[in-house]
């Protein structure tokens, strides 16, 4: 039964026998802005939902509680909110670790992930997925690359005619070795890529691959710990060489050059999306942030570095939108890249929200946040 109460604000909403916030009370009241601003497009954002079917527990350090059958309702929660915003966004951005890394314990991973994906089944817009640490500790690259998880199929498939032959970035998609990553233009002039922050790492690869033996000596040679995933020794920047971190091969930075020169010389303007956290004015989502200034050093990739390099030479970059520290954090390097990592889902407390949608407008990106998600204003760079 669905019922509203309260003839003042706030407006709340019973699902299911649960009282929530009218998520579209709230994005009526963001409109007027939103119109001033005349966005060309929206999109959603949200990160780290981690849902099992479990009772609550705690974080590596014990210090902040992981709400894991929550978590599923404020999924629900944001899609309803998506689906009854005035303008419908162009596509959802999910930025990894859908399921928790329990489920594999409890044999619950396919059940987890087909309840999750029953919920995304009700979104009126596309859903792009990112691949995270928990999803490796529930499937192997070659279980997701035939799961729903997989949104390879929403990206450009075929270079736009206009791109040179030297800059073509296709991937053959039966390379053991590859990495999960493609990039589309949702408008004119706008791209987004899409990368794969666990190219190097010892999880979902397998054991006898030169991905996984590689990935394990760079692990091993800066981590001398029995368990890989404690940090124990470590400090400063260190802190990232963790079993649940990982990095970007030379294949992926060489593939993700190509795309960022394509869209300089054509004056789009890019976001990166991953799990991790870095920036780049073309728009890169990620599940892992990238500048070690956007994030706990413990949640960035191995190779961080190397990637900033290859965004700091481009000049579409606008920003990079990454998961994977549930705190969340922003920071506005000296290249005007715009590093933003999404508070996670897992961590937000029955009464509250973590997730975003971002109006697209022709000077600057407009992020308006629900519970945890602060607002902000994204201004693109001067070129």
């Amino acid at each position: 039964m669905t019922r509203l109460r309260g003839a003042g604000s706030p407006v709340l909403l019973c699902v299911s026998g649960r009282w929530w916030p009218y998520v579209s009370e709230i994005f009526k009241r963001m409109e007027p802005e939103a119109a001033e601003n005349d966005p060309y497009f929206t999109f959603g954002v949200i990160a780290d939902v981690q849902y099992a079917d479990t009772e609550n527990g705690f974080n590596y350090s014990e210090t902040r509680d992981r709400y894991y059958r929550n978590s599923l309702h404020l999924l629900r929660s944001a899609i309803m909110g998506w689906n009854e915003e005035p303008t419908t966004p162009r596509f959802i951005l999910q930025l990894g670790d859908l399921i928790d890394g329990c489920n594999s314990v409890l044999k619950s991973a396919d059940e987890a992930l087909q309840t999750v994906l029953s919920e995304f089944a009700e979104c009126k817009s596309p859903v792009h997925h990112i691949w995270g640490n928990h999803e490796f500790y529930n499937f192997d690259r070659e279980l997701l690359l035939k799961s729903a998880l997989n949104t390879k199929c929403l990206g450009n498939e075929k270079p736009p005619d206009n791109m040179d032959s030297s800059e073509k970035t296709d991937l053959d998609p039966h390379d053991p070795e590859g990495f999960y990553g493609y990039h589309f233009s949702p408008f004119p002039k706008f791209r987004f890529i899409l990368t794969d922050a666990y190219d190097l790492s010892i999880l979902g690869r397998k054991k006898n691959s030169r991905k996984h033996h590689d990935s394990m000596l760079r692990l091993k040679s800066k981590n001398g710990n029995e368990n890989l995933n404690s940090p124990r020794g470590l400090t400063g920047l260190n802190l990232r060489f963790l079993a649940f971190n990982g990095g970007f091969s030379q294949e992926q930075l060489e593939w993700l050059n190509k795309i960022l020169t394509f869209s300089d010389n054509n004056q789009e303007k890019v976001a990166i999306i991953e799990l991790y956290n870095h920036s780049e004015v073309p728009h890169t989502s990620r599940h892992l942030p990238v500048h070690p200034n956007s994030a706990d050093p413990m949640c960035i990739p191995w190779n961080y570095d190397e990637i900033l390099s290859v965004l700091h030479a481009h000049t579409s970059i606008v920003c990079f939108i990454a998961g994977h520290d549930h705190d969340g954090g922003y920071y506005l390097d000296d290249h005007g890249i715009h590093h933003l990592t999404f508070e996670g889902v897992i961590e937000t407390s029955p009464e509250s929200h973590a997730f975003g949608t971002i109006y697209v407008c022709e000077d600057r990106m407009i992020l308006k946040g629900r519970g945890r998600i602060p607002d902000r204003v994204l201004h693109y760079r001067k070129t």
